[in-house]
């Protein structure tokens, strides 16, 4: 087999990398602004202080679905005789839609945990309707995640056909010989 192109790895390594970028970007915005309303929430109700964390937790779990899909993508990266540039550009993809996502899920988590914990202070009974939001905001990620996955699967369905077109080829040309 030949030598494959080298931005092909470039490309494969940019995914690795990006989906960390983004993750923990998203996970920063959403510990940073929950975490200001928290301490607003803790001058006026230093009582609600565990039970207004929660946004802060769920900003740190997006770096879960990032961390999980840097290491998914290195576990494909093959040397560079192996790795094809739509390889590069497929984990390339994949960063980016994890990381992309848990950028948004944090921006959402972000504003909502603020918003959220200081009307929680201030009104008790906006704490599940607070809690429903953050989980539809977290679930953006894991939707990026989900959609990573399905492509996956596309991909692996793509090799095995293209597998038999090559297979179908080299009968035809042994029955021409």
């Amino acid at each position: 087999m030949g030598q494959c192109d080298p931005n092909s790895a470039f490309f494969g390594f940019m995914g690795i990398a990006a989906s960390p970028i983004f993750f923990n970007l998203g996970a920063a915005f959403g510990t940073a602004k929950s975490g200001v309303g928290v301490c607003s929430v803790g001058v006026m109700r230093p009582d609600l202080i565990m039970k207004s964390i929660l946004p802060v937790v769920m900003a740190g779990v997006l770096g879960i679905y990032g961390i999980i899909m840097s290491i998914l993508i290195y576990g494909k990266m093959t040397p560079a005789e192996g790795y094809s540039t739509f390889a590069g550009y497929a984990h390339l993809s994949s960063g980016l839609i994890v990381g992309l996502s848990s950028l948004a899920a944090g921006l959402a988590i972000g504003i909502v945990g603020d918003a959220g914990v200081r009307a929680n202070a201030q009104q008790n009974r906006l704490f599940i309707g607070m809690i429903l939001i953050l989980v539809f905001s977290e679930t953006l990620a894991l939707y990026g995640l989900i959609i990573d996955k399905i492509d996956k699967l596309y991909d692996m369905h793509i090799k095995e056909e293209r597998q038999n077109v090559y297979e179908n080829i080299k009968k035809k040309k042994k029955k021409n010989t």
